[in-house]
């Protein structure tokens, strides 16, 4: 890494759940952990169907595992998606390009099987809260490797900005931040860091950082916005309810968007 500048960015990068923390439109914390648990046991039995139920050999289940157990989904409930994987029906993986308000873009993932339904669903959200279903939304965004790691390490120690720094340019990521996230659980005290890095060198990246100690949580391949748009005042609150909408639907496994 030396010689190469290593940008210390906002907790802005992902861009896809920052107004979903709105408190005034967030529902029960009980009903959106639910809707958590149900979108990681699709995306559990979704793995297993298409690599096989070993996370020793299923490179993309493993990471869901991870996924599952740093949201603190029973054990129990994670075991049963996987073993259930055989019997549910087959999953479909699609990406919708949006609109929001103020021409705000946004990116969709879905996983369902039921297509038809879904697109009729996101569609039905769009028109409700002053959005649309746009092609091109997909360009301003770029696909970028992102590693999440515990507020701790390895040995229950905080892990603080700073020398998160140091590890990432040891590590070679492109970016590290605190990280906005959170898929509708309950709030944390501490939060977690993301490490950006090109999509070649996501699996590198995450074998460096829990080398130097930290402790992984994820390791994916998202969608992270190239521009932000700075909505008025009226038109972000359009925008935040539209958000919080997206974010009710079950079948959205992820949500991207390039609101500031």
């Amino acid at each position: 890494a030396t010689g190469r500048p290593l940008h210390v960015g906002r907790p802005s990068w992902a861009g896809h759940n920052r107004w979903s923390k709105v408190r005034n439109v967030k529902g029960p914390r009980d009903a959106a952990r639910s809707r958590l648990f149900q979108r990681l046991g699709l995306m559990l039995r979704s793995a297993a169907r298409e690599g096989g139920p070993d996370p020793a050999l299923n490179a993309q289940l493993a990471n869901v595992v991870e996924q599952c157990r740093a949201k603190n989904m029973p054990k129990a409930s994670i075991e049963a998606a996987i073993h259930g994987a055989e019997r549910s029906a087959a999953a479909t993986r699609m990406l919708y390009e949006a609109r929001g308000p103020g021409g705000a873009a946004l990116l969709l993932e879905v996983l369902t099987d039921n297509p038809r339904r879904s697109q009729q669903d996101v569609r039905h959200i769009l028109n409700c809260h002053g959005g649309t279903m746009a092609e091109g939304s997909r360009h301003s965004f770029e696909q970028k490797g992102v590693v999440r790691v515990g507020p701790r390490d390895l040995r229950g120690r905080p892990v603080s900005l700073e020398a998160a720094l140091e590890v990432a340019l040891e590590a070679g990521a492109q970016d590290v931040c605190a990280d906005e996230e959170e898929e509708e659980e309950e709030e944390e005290e501490e939060a977690a860091l993301k490490f950006i890095c090109e999509t070649s060198a996501l699996r590198t990246l995450r074998e460096r950082l829990e080398a130097s100690g930290l402790r992984p949580l994820s390791a994916a391949i998202e969608y992270l916005p190239r521009d932000h748009v700075r909505l008025p005042e009226e038109t972000r609150e359009q925008a935040e309810r539209l958000l919080q909408a997206l974010g009710d639907c079950p079948d959205i496994v992820r949500l991207y968007h390039n609101i500031q």
